[in-house]
């Protein structure tokens, strides 16, 4: 549970944004509560991640109508890391289809680990969801492309088009991460023998590891949000990168699993589709209004950004994100 929420007052979530200055102050406001948030620590089970400044912290708006609200450390690069599932998710959706990854992949949460082995064996087989490691790595292998190298080209593609600008990748956490993902090499052979992935599983295990090792900053994560809640238009090169419909379906997968182990708690708190990644990244979607991205490497137990969520929780409370959040109707007669 988020601590302090009662402070900030609750707006409904229909209607639409407050104005522009306003905005402006409220997204400074919630860089200043989640200041709060000292605890945490780096992730350092990939050593390139270890060496991040833990002080760091940078919190994004973009809205759908292009507009763009910043505070804190903002153009500051970081890996991408999990949060990349999401946009790949997506990407696979618009080439395969609803009914085809849902039945691939899945959609339902494992309430486990992200890298749990577990999950799938007492699912025969079934990575259950896109958001954990097992769905992210075969929905990778699903991209198009007939070599590593043209889906890898693909998926940079891709996500350089959600965020309005091209994509570089991070060689230094791309090594560490391939120095250091045995399990997900072991996920990847597991889902070859159910005949869950059609690839080659190692080569499915370096594009994920790839695509995880893109650079963004917290301006990125807000825009590539604001794309998901623009219903698959970009709002800043005003380029249409998915369908209407992709969007629905990934922010319905990301309102159930985007957090992991802790989506249920998340939800609760923050009411909105939302993803985290364990360098410290988290981007939050509000459907039709805008898009979040914060940056703070401290990350909780379960690999989730400590400012980011406080942050992420003073803005759907004060700008009225709350996607369960709304007013009685007054009836015609007042």
């Amino acid at each position: 549970m988020i601590v302090g929420l009662e402070e900030i007052g609750q707006r409904a979530s229909t209607g639409a944004l407050p104005g522009w200055d306003q905005v402006d102050v409220l997204v400074d406001d919630a860089y200043r509560f989640a200041l709060r948030g000292t605890g945490g620590a780096v992730a350092d089970y990939i050593p390139a991640l270890a060496q991040a400044d833990p002080d760091l912290f940078g919190v994004a708006v973009a809205q759908v109508d292009g507009g763009l609200h910043a505070v804190g450390d903002v153009d500051v690069a970081f890996s991408i890391q999990s949060i990349s599932k999401a946009f790949v998710y997506a990407l696979v959706c618009q080439n395969f289809g609803h009914e085809q990854v849902m039945a691939r992949i899945g959609v339902n949460n494992t309430g486990l680990a992200f890298d749990s082995v577990i999950a799938i064996e007492l699912n025969d087989g079934h990575p259950m969801n896109p958001m954990v490691n097992a769905g992210a790595i075969a929905a990778t292998a699903l991209m198009p492309g007939s070599t590593p190298g043209e889906r890898w080209e693909a998926i940079q593609t891709g996500l350089s088009a959600f965020a309005g600008r091209a994509l570089a990748l991070d060689d230094e956490v791309y090594r560490s991460e391939t120095a250091t993902n045995q399990r997900n090499r072991a996920i990847a052979r597991l889902l070859e023998s159910y005949r869950r992935i059609d690839t080659d599983p190692l080569d499915a295990v370096d594009v994920y590891t790839r695509q995880c090792s893109l650079l963004v900053t917290a301006k990125d994560l807000a825009v590539m949000a604001a794309t998901l809640a623009d219903g698959g238009v970009n709002p800043v090169t005003g380029r249409r990168v998915v369908s209407a419909t992709v969007c629905r379906d990934t922010l319905a997968v990301l309102a159930t699993s985007g957090l992991y182990e802790r989506s249920g708690e998340w939800l609760f708190d923050i009411g909105l589709p939302g993803k985290s990644g364990v360098a410290g990244g988290i981007m939050a979607v509000s459907p039709g209004k805008a898009g979040i991205g914060t940056y703070a490497p401290r990350l909780d137990p379960a690999g989730n950004s400590v400012r980011g969520q406080l942050a992420t929780a003073h803005l759907s409370r004060a700008l009225g994100l709350n996607i369960f959040a709304s007013d009685a109707a007054v009836s015609p007669g007042g």
